[in-house]
């Protein structure tokens, strides 16, 4: 079973919109502000590898910055081509004014 491990803190990505790079057990993290809510997501888009946290986060909807994939932060799912496939998204939890990720 794996373990919440602290990555930020919540004043780190407070506006809608903001968007941060972490890294949780060397694996690469997005985490995003959708509209108030924290989504942690893969940083890697599965189009060629573009760095989701470099993109444009609009509501709940990101937008790749190399090729313009679209993905949902909340979910993962492709929303547009030319990415095959979703991303993987992880569980988050805020404890205090941390933001925790289970990987």
């Amino acid at each position: 079973m794996a373990d919440f491990q602290r990555v930020a803190e919540l004043s780190d990505i407070a506006e809608a919109g903001d968007l941060m790079y972490v890294e949780v057990d060397g694996e690469p993290v997005c985490l995003a502000n959708a509209n108030g809510d924290i989504c942690a997501f893969t940083d890697i888009c599965t189009h060629i590898g573009g760095p989701l946290s470099e993109g444009e986060l609009d509501d709940d909807i990101i937008t790749c910055p190399l090729h313009g994939a679209v993905f949902d932060v909340t979910t993962g799912q492709v929303s547009r081509l030319p990415a095959p496939k979703g991303v993987s998204s992880y569980n988050i939890r805020i404890e205090g004014g941390d933001i925790e990720v289970e990987i």
